[in-house]
């Protein structure tokens, strides 16, 4: 059956340049994955990065929070350059330990696998780095949590440890985790794709509604209905490259390359098998549930 198309509506960029990479390459082992990628994400904008597994999304999206170095080109996140420090003469200069982790602190990330502390509890995964690394007081820093977690349905699950909540619950407290650092920017790689397919409809859910409170964000997905209905700009990556990239109607619905569109209709067809043979997504009670202002 056709996709009815939806109505166009007015992207959520602010017009001030938050995120900027130019000419970023990158290689391991001699292997280059990326291969001089250009992107430009404007404060409050929602960017979907697309491809398949190993066309070098994941490997840029961490040389934006500095988890990898690059090999050329630069990264400005606000204004700042990251990573490195540029003379007058144009040369790069690393920057030290120090000043890169004050770097990655205005950058929250949300990873396939939660990363949480299997000791901790959810609220005590949430307050680790505003208090040891912001030097909030635990009380601040609780106050805060317990309004994060019930902005992500999960007001009743302070105490719970990670190993007594579902893969869904485990992200969304990696969430909360990274919004108490109040980032200016959210990045977020695959956050669906260590999930039963029943859980990922709760994590998407947040994920619309922190879109809709303008948190800028670059998300590495393979979800095409969140970047058909969630994002301002799409970018289609293959083989270390940007083939296509633009307003999610044109990229999705009319796309001009042919990787791009070889790439839609196999997501298509995965689409179509999926929900053949899947179940109604349950309940989890985030309907209306919205997050806190910063």
């Amino acid at each position: 059956m056709a996709r009815a198309a939806r109505a166009p509506r007015t992207s959520r960029a602010t017009g001030d340049v938050l995120v900027r990479a130019v000419n970023i390459t990158k290689a391991f082992h001699g292997n280059e994955v990326l291969k001089g990628i250009d992107l430009t994400v404007h404060g409050g904008e929602v960017v979907c990065l697309l491809g398949p597994s190993g066309s070098g999304k994941t490997t840029f999206l961490r040389c934006i929070n500095l988890l990898e170095s690059i090999d050329g080109g630069r990264i400005w996140v606000d204004g700042e350059l990251m990573g490195y420090r540029e003379d007058e003469k144009g040369q790069l200069h690393t920057l030290g330990d120090k000043q890169i982790a004050a770097q990655r602190r205005e950058i929250g990330m949300v990873f396939q696998r939660f990363n949480l502390f299997p000791h901790k509890t959810a609220l005590e995964n949430v307050i680790e780095a505003p208090t040891q690394v912001k030097g909030i007081s635990k009380s601040k820093a609780k106050e805060r949590a317990v309004e994060l977690l019930a902005s992500v349905g999960l007001a009743d699950k302070p105490a719970a440890y990670p190993g007594a909540l579902s893969g869904g619950q485990q992200q969304r407290v990696a969430i909360a985790r990274a919004l108490a650092m109040d980032p200016k920017l959210m990045l977020f790689d695959e956050p669906t794709s260590a999930l039963d397919p029943e859980l990922v409809g709760e994590v998407l859910r947040v994920m619309r509604q922190l879109a809709d409170t303008g948190m800028t964000m670059i998300v590495v997905t393979h979800e095409m209905e969140f970047a058909r209905e969630v994002a301002d700009h799409v970018v289609f990556m293959d083989a270390g490259v940007v083939c296509e990239e633009g307003p999610p109607d044109e990229v999705l619905g009319n796309p001009k390359n042919e990787r791009t569109r070889s790439f839609l209709r196999r997501m298509h067809n995965a689409e179509e098998r999926d929900a053949a043979t899947a179940d109604d997504v349950p309940d989890t009670g985030l309907e209306g549930v919205g997050l806190p202002p910063a």
